[in-house]
């Protein structure tokens, strides 16, 4: 009987469970709907719905739309984003929802972050650019530096070396601050100095300080602007996966008209008759130049609850060059956890880690004499009746000028391989000691580890001569950074104050090693067989180390929303220095006046905000390498007796009263806000005065020391910024929003050792040109210097003022001004012919939606900076092939014309190959699609958006080169400052077409 009761009791059970998991599915439904600003209507992206009392949640995607399982009518929703005051709702019987949120004015607009800290935008009393994260994604890049050209003011960015996949960024803010060491920016990530870029797709923020009241807080190495990144965080909202995916293709965007073998073969016989046509028609861009790609893939996963949150990404990048051989292939991971431990202590771990391999090809020649050369040079210079290879199945080599190998050769047989692995983690723990005051430490470590790799076989000319050559070199560079820091909050009444003061010790060691050898049986080894060399090339290995240790303050006071003040300092002491002047002091001060807050202002219903600032200060350049201030001794081979011993010899002085660079800089601006924020205008006059240069001044040769590095220059930058946003139309189903930025750039060196000029050499070295730049008191930095060309000598009486050189005087030969009047040309006669500077740069950027439709259209231009082309110059020198408009040269029957006579030129600097850099470029166009609500809840997707896109489809310039966008030999401090607008041998830039998919589940 018992029995027969626990089995009904069981089926009662059964049937009573059953029941009401019925019953609560059916009390679940699906909410969706969109989120608006009550301020304009427009949509709102990446707002967190929390479901309340739950860690279940979701947010807005691009259009502002949202969808979430709820468990019946009485579940509430939490609604908040940033600036706008959090609202709750209950679902009721409703299943789509559209919420509109309020703008919190106590929250006033975006944050702002700064040097170990946030501040609300309105607050900002230094020059700030911001960066949103859809920008820097909004085509595919290698890296963020690269997707930060044209987007904010006074920011230049250039690639080192065109398309070429991996090439070297340089970012430059304001211009360069430095002449003989680096003016790159300084790039901070989640807090670590000097860190290296992440995945575009992984940053949340970019923020670009500029000015010295946001940059001083860096010290002795923010002269040269500072651009704070952080990544993306976790939510605390149920897990999400988003794939970001995407495929280009691309192709060289330009190429040089050049002699076919036919018009080659006219060419020779002009000024050498026994030329023999040769049996090719080889078009050399043609075979080196393919259809190159890239596949760009992310996958992030985030989420957390109240207490924890995590983001997890991997990002994998492949990419096949346009040049043939070249190619590149990336992995990278980062990985963000945040613990709240208790309600006023904070932890937190940000790792990233990652790993790149790079076929490179050689580009950017630095000599191209015999057995030299690079792939791009050769395929210009290269004989086009030549074809790739010789009756015997060998290699051609060029008939004309040096003996270089052909370009597909170099392509095919030289191998130049590089790994980078690259590691980063930084540890931080925030504690609030009492309500305001926080103490926070952070703890991080970065390693970057290079292996360089390069063969050259028997089947090339260098190769061929050593029996094959090979090489290999090992750099390390670890880094680690300490840093603790107080700050402190305060209101009382209208005064609020922020205090911070902190300690940071950084230690920076580099390692590196090399070893070569020559002489292999066989070319098959490459360099992974060192020993396999009968001749083994003299190793080398090196070790320095840095450290670095700081003290730092700011004060920031505000009061009523209307009055800024803020003073910053910090005090570095660097082991790079002697006793001497081992420690500096770098101040700055700022202050800004939001007069859109004055009663006066304050209702107007034009102007919404109008803020001036103005701030001055000193930041610096470390500028010397570690133990410049020593005295040097290097090592060289002796004889005693009859044998060979090591000896040293010195080669500097010591130096105890070597200190930084210091930049002082003066910046006024102001920001203004019209129309219930709809358009917002700033505009920035910046005055940088650079002082104590480091120099090498010549010593006397009794000596025994050529020169010593010393503190005696000054340079000056100069310039303006105006940057201008909009949102055009702003409705439901339609917005229309412009962002235009304008800055100009003059620098002017002020002051040199001694009042001398000094020289630059920056030709290849087969060109035996020297003296090709000048530094000049109350000139531009890098200045072009040479001969001015005045065109064509036609005969008879010269003009006034002109000359012809000795060699070339006879009609069709170059004329030059004769700056003496000396009735010759002579090296008295060269000048500044050319300024690399340009004259300003823009970027206009324009985003258009329409329901569900989106398109993006960027354009990016730089005015008035001049080009000295080096490829141009060795084409027109009768030692190669030579531009296709060596056909319109002079001759008896053609002497209407500005091109000379075809002969055998030295190739010497003049202003007939300098030439206006300047274009207009349409650097993306994008279309996308995001797919409707109502489809991704049948599909369990939140976003889905599909797009195609392109770059670098339109340019217009009417530079002769292959691209505007050219720098030669600007790869290292010394050469980065005063190798400005230099065009050899680079690889050429791409036009891209991308079609790629966001998923988010």
């Amino acid at each position: 009987m018992t029995t027969k009761k626990n089995k009904l009791l069981k089926r009662f059970a059964l049937m009573f469970l059953m029941l009401l998991g019925t019953y609560l599915q059916a009390q679940e439904k699906n909410v969706s709907g969109t989120v608006t600003s009550s301020e304009d209507g427009i949509s709102i992206p990446g707002v967190n719905i929390l479901l309340k009392g739950t860690s279940t949640g979701t947010s807005t995607d691009f259009d502002g739309v949202f969808n979430i399982q709820v468990p019946g009518k009485d579940a509430v929703l939490q609604f908040s984003y940033m600036g706008y005051v959090t609202k709750e709702v209950v679902v009721g019987e409703n299943s789509n929802l559209s919420v509109v949120l309020q703008v919190d004015e106590n929250e006033l607009e975006e944050i702002v972050v700064i040097g170990y800290g946030t501040v609300k935008k309105s607050d900002v009393s230094g020059s700030v650019s911001s960066v949103k994260a859809a920008e820097l994604t909004a085509y595919p890049t290698l890296s963020a530096e690269q997707a930060l050209q044209g987007r904010a003011a006074g920011v230049s960015v250039q690639s080192n070396n065109g398309g070429e996949p991996g090439a070297p960024i340089k970012v430059r803010i304001r211009g360069g601050t430095s002449i003989n060491a680096s003016s790159d920016a300084l790039i901070v990530v989640d807090g670590f100095v000097g860190a290296s870029m992440p995945a575009p797709e992984d940053i949340a923020s970019m923020e670009v300080l500029k000015d010295a009241s946001a940059t001083a807080i860096y010290g002795s190495r923010g002269s040269n602007g500072v651009i704070m990144v952080t990544t993306k965080k976790g939510t605390s909202t149920k897990p999400t996966l988003e794939l970001n995916t995407s495929y280009s293709v691309q192709n060289v965007n330009n190429t040089i008209d050049l002699l076919d073998a036919n018009e080659f073969a006219t060419y020779r016989k002009a000024y050498s008759a026994n030329y023999n046509q040769g049996p090719a028609n080889t078009d050399w861009q043609d075979l080196i130049y393919a259809t190159g790609s890239i596949s760009n893939t992310q996958l992030a996963f985030s989420g957390g609850s109240e207490t924890s949150k995590y983001y997890i990404s991997g990002n994998y990048y492949t990419q096949d060059g346009v040049v043939m051989n070249s190619n590149l292939e990336r992995f990278t991971v980062l990985s963000n956890i945040d613990i709240d431990v208790t309600d006023n202590f904070k932890v937190g771990l940000n790792v990233f880690g990652g790993r790149s391999a790079k076929d490179g090809v050689s580009t950017q020649a630095q000599t191209g004499g015999t057995g030299g050369g690079d792939v791009i040079s050769s395929a210009y210079r290269f004989a086009p009746d030549l074809g790739i290879y010789n009756a015997d199945g060998t290699y051609t080599i060029n008939s004309l000028g040096d003996d270089i190998d052909n370009p597909y050769a170099l392509a095919k047989e030289s191998i130049d391989e590089r790994s980078v692995d690259t590691y980063r983690t930084n540890f931080y723990a925030a504690y609030e000691i009492i309500e305001g005051l926080e103490l926070k430490t952070t703890f991080g470590f970065s390693s970057v580890n290079t292996q360089i790799g390069k063969f050259k076989p028997t089947t090339l000319l260098a190769g061929a001569g050593v029996g094959g050559e090979a090489t290999l070199e090992n750099r390390r560079s670890t880094n680690v950074l300490s840093e603790n820091y107080l700050t402190y909050k305060k209101t009382f009444g209208n005064h609020n104050f922020t205090l911070l003061g902190g300690y940071s010790y950084q230690k920076n060691k580099n390692e590196g090693s090399f070893a070569g050898a020559r002489s292999f049986v066989t070319n098959e080894v490459s360099f992974r067989n060192l020993e396999g060399g009968a001749v083994t090339m003299q190793p080398s290995s090196f070790l320095d180390e840095t450290e670095l240790i700081s003290v730092f303050g700011r004060v920031n006071y505000e009061y009523a929303s209307k009055y800024i003040f803020t003073f910053t300092a910090r005090r570095d002491g660097s082991s790079n220095f002697s006793k001497n002047n081992k420690y500096a002091f770098f101040p700055s001060g700022a202050i800004a006046w939001n007069m859109g807050n004055e009663n006066f202002l304050k209702d107007s219903n034009v102007i919404s905000n109008w803020k001036w600032r103005a701030s001055y200060g000193a930041t610096g350049n470390p500028s010397i390498s570690p133990y410049e201030t020593l005295a040097k001794f290097s090592s060289v081979y002796g004889v005693v007796g009859d044998q060979q011993v090591n000896s040293v010899v010195l080669t500097d002085f010591a130096n105890d009263n070597l200190k930084w660079e210091t930049s002082k800089q003066l910046d006024l601006g102001v920001d203004v806000a019209l129309f219930n924020n709809r358009l917002e205008l700033t505009f920035d006059y910046y005055n940088i005065q650079t002082e104590d240069l480091l120099f090498p001044r010549p010593l006397p040769e009794y000596s025994g020391v050529s020169s010593q590095i010393q503190n005696i220059g000054e340079l000056k930058n100069e310039g303006y910024e105006f940057s201008l946003n909009s949102r055009n139309i702003a409705n439901e189903d339609f917005t229309w929003s412009t962002a235009f930025n304008f800055s100009t750039n003059k620098n002017e060196m002020v002051t040199l050792p001694d009042g001398d000029d000094l020289f630059i050499d920056s030709a290849p070295g087969h060109f035996l040109q020297r003296q090709t730049q000048v530094l000049r008191e109350g000139e531009s930095v890098g200045s072009f210097y040479g001969y001015e060309y005045k065109g064509v000598y036609q005969g008879g009486t010269l003009p006034d003022g002109t000359a012809t050189l000795s060699s070339d005087s006879a009609p069709g030969g170059e004329l030059f001004a004769d700056l003496n009047n000396d009735g010759e040309i002579t090296t008295a006669d060269r000048k500044i012919i050319g300024d690399p500077t340009p004259d300003f740069t823009m970027g206009l950027n324009n985003d258009f939606r329409y329901k569900n439709f989106d398109m993006n259209l960027f354009f990016q231009a730089s005015v008035g900076g001049e080009i000295l082309n080096y490829t141009l110059l060795e084409l027109g020198s009768g030692v190669s092939n030579a531009s296709a408009d060596m056909v319109n040269a002079w001759s008896t029957t053609n002497t209407d014309t500005n091109i000379p006579r075809p002969e055998v030129r030295e190739k010497r600097i003049t202003s007939r190959y300098v030439y206006d850099g300047s274009y207009v470029r349409l650097k993306n166009l994008s279309f996308g699609y995001n797919i409707p609500v109502t489809v991704l809840s049948k599909l369990s997707l939140e976003k889905a958006r599909i797009y195609i896109s392109g770059q670098n489809l339109l340019t217009f310039t009417d530079y002769p080169g292959a691209d505007p966008e050219a720098n030669y030999r600007n790869d290292n401090n010394q050469r980065s400052n005063t190798n400005v607008g230099l065009d050899y041998g680079s690889y050429p830039n791409v036009k891209t077409f991308t079609m790629g998919l966001n998923l988010k589940f």
